[in-house]
This record gives C-alpha cells, sequence and structure tokens, in this order.
C-alpha cells in the first residue's frame, strides 16, 4: 500500500447527488452534477435481467436517462467504481443515450485475466482493459465540468476496486457499507481482508464530514439508505472502527466469508462487466449465450 497517491481534499466543494436504487440487486445508481455547470457523472448504472429467462432490459437505467434529460445535464463520465459480481453494468446503454466516457481503474487488467481464465475466454478477448475508455490510476484527477475528481484505489473486495472523491463526497464502492452493514467481503478471487482493511483506513482518514455514498445497502428492518459519513464509520461501522486492529478485522473477514453464498447473478455480471458492459460476441447464427464454469467458484 505505500505506493498510493496522498489524498487532497477540498471539502469546499459540494457535488450536486441524486441516487437511484435498483431493489432488485440492492443497488445505489448517482447522477453526481457539478455545482456551477450543467456537467455531470453517472456512477454503477445499473442493466436488468431476468437471468431464469435469459432476457436483460434497461427500464431501470432509463429513469437515469430520463433524469439527465429532465434537467438538461451534460454527462461527461460512466464510471464503475469496480467490476460488480453482484447486478450488470448499464454503462453502454447510457453512453449510448447520453455519451460520457466509461471509466475504471487500471487494475481491471488483473480481473480481466483471472476471469477469463476462469470463463475459459478464448484469444479474441482482450485482457488490456481496452474495452474502456478510461483506465483510472491510483491518484489521477479528472473533471466534471469543473469540478475536480480524483480516483482512489482501494482494493481488497476486488484488485480493480477505485473510490471516487468529488469535493466533499466520495462513492465507495464496495469497499464500505452503511456502519451497521459493516464491510463487503474479501473472498473473490483476487480479494484480500488484509488489503481491505487498509483501504478502508485510508478511506477513514479523509475529514469527518466527508460524506460517503454507498454501492449498496442490505438493511433487514430498517428502509435502504444510501449516505454516511467518515465520522459515523470511525464511530459506528460494526466490522471495522476506530478500535478494531488490523488482525481482528482479518479474523472476523475471513470467518465471515466463509459462511456466505456466492451473488446470484455473480455468473452473468462477471463475464459482462469485464467486457464494460457489453455481452459476450454472438455465434454464427447471431445467439448470445453465457458460460456457467462447474466447480470453480
Amino acid at each position: 500500500m505505500g505506493d498510493q497517491q496522498p489524498i487532497k481534499v477540498d471539502m469546499s466543494v459540494t457535488p450536486e447527488v441524486v441516487h437511484f436504487f435498483d431493489e432488485a440487486t440492492a443497488t445505489f445508481s448517482y447522477v453526481v452534477k457539478d455545482p456551477d455547470s450543467n456537467a455531470c457523472a453517472i456512477i454503477d448504472p445499473v442493466m436488468d435481467i431476468d437471468y431464469a429467462a435469459g432476457r436483460t432490459s434497461c427500464a431501470g437505467a432509463d429513469r437515469i436517462v430520463e433524469y439527465v434529460r429532465e434537467k438538461e445535464l451534460a454527462n461527461e463520465w460512466i464510471i464503475e467504481t469496480h467490476i460488480h459480481a453482484d447486478h450488470l453494468t448499464a454503462a453502454p446503454y447510457i453512453k449510448q443515450e447520453l455519451g460520457g466516457k466509461i471509466g475504471v481503474g487500471d487494475q481491471i487488467t488483473v480481473v480481466q485475466k483471472t476471469f477469463a481464465e476462469i470463463f475459459d475466454e478464448g484469444s479474441e478477448f482482450r485482457r488490456d482493459g481496452s474495452q474502456f475508455d478510461q483506465l483510472f490510476t491510483d491518484g489521477e484527477s479528472y473533471m466534471i465540468g469543473a469540478m475536480t475528481a480524483v480516483a482512489l484505489h482501494t482494493p481488497g473486495h476486488t484488485p480493480a476496486c477505485m473510490s471516487h472523491l468529488i469535493g466533499n463526497a466520495t462513492f465507495v464502492g464496495d469497499t464500505l457499507f452503511m456502519p451497521d452493514g459493516g464491510t463487503a467481503r474479501a473472498d473473490f478471487p483476487g480479494g484480500d481482508a488484509r488489503t481491505l482493511y487498509h483501504s478502508i483506513e485510508r478511506l477513514l482518514s479523509m475529514p469527518d464530514e466527508m460524506r460517503l455514498f454507498m454501492c449498496h445497502d442490505y438493511p433487514d428492518d430498517r428502509a435502504p439508505v444510501w449516505l454516511t459519513t467518515v465520522a459515523d464509520e470511525k464511530r459506528e461501522n460494526i466490522h471495522v472502527n476506530q478500535s478494531t486492529s488490523e488482525d481482528e478485522f482479518v479474523s472476523m473477514r475471513e470467518t465471515r466469508d466463509k459462511t456466505l453464498e456466492m451473488p446470484r447473478l455473480i455468473l452473468p455480471s462477471l463475464q459482462v462487466n469485464m467486457r464494460a458492459g457489453q455481452l459476450p460476441p454472438a455465434d454464427e447464427k447471431g445467439k448470445v449465450f453465457l458460460k456457467v464454469p462447474i466447480n470453480v467458484l
């Protein structure tokens, strides 16, 4: 973790954030607007899939498209915080409808190499991240209108996880959950609980007032919540707070992960998302298929 860039925070900038919740996958997507222009970015959009029927649609993503058009916003980015294992991305559809560059962390190449082997992809599947428009390195900045955003490498859940710092808002992907939800699992290929701990510590080193926007929420006895703060996480997170040691976290996380089932949509999600949201190529008859590797995950 020593090669990570120091975090430079500008709490004076307050982006306008609107959330969209996909109930089927408990996923939050966001439209993040520059307060001084009509420029925006879209973070983690979801494509719908009826897995049993093998049918996809963009009904959920259409809510985002309609909102952006209604507000007359200019979309500049479609940000993937990581290669999701629980839902399919609607990034290509958003790009088709609204424009914008699709961005992901540069360690996507590690994820692609890992899952290309698992799904027995041929040489036609590129493992260099070229399906995406932008591969962010740690500490790399980009602009949303006049507003500066910064990509922060926060691996552990997956090797390619990036949190995105935009003024006084940080979009943490699956690195952290709401305080009563704890943290994400670290047992997927390339995941690591100790690495996740250091990524969380990095995020919690930011100012207490920093807003943290979740990618998921899985409540049992309350409505879904998408927003917390560094202070609340440090004080109340049930898995990793200001009194949790690294070894305590690693022991808890590894023990807990052994009890978890694989996400329901992990097989279609990984095959699509590692292609930046594109389906696998059609066969000679024009049919598209997803693979189900047996006894691998």
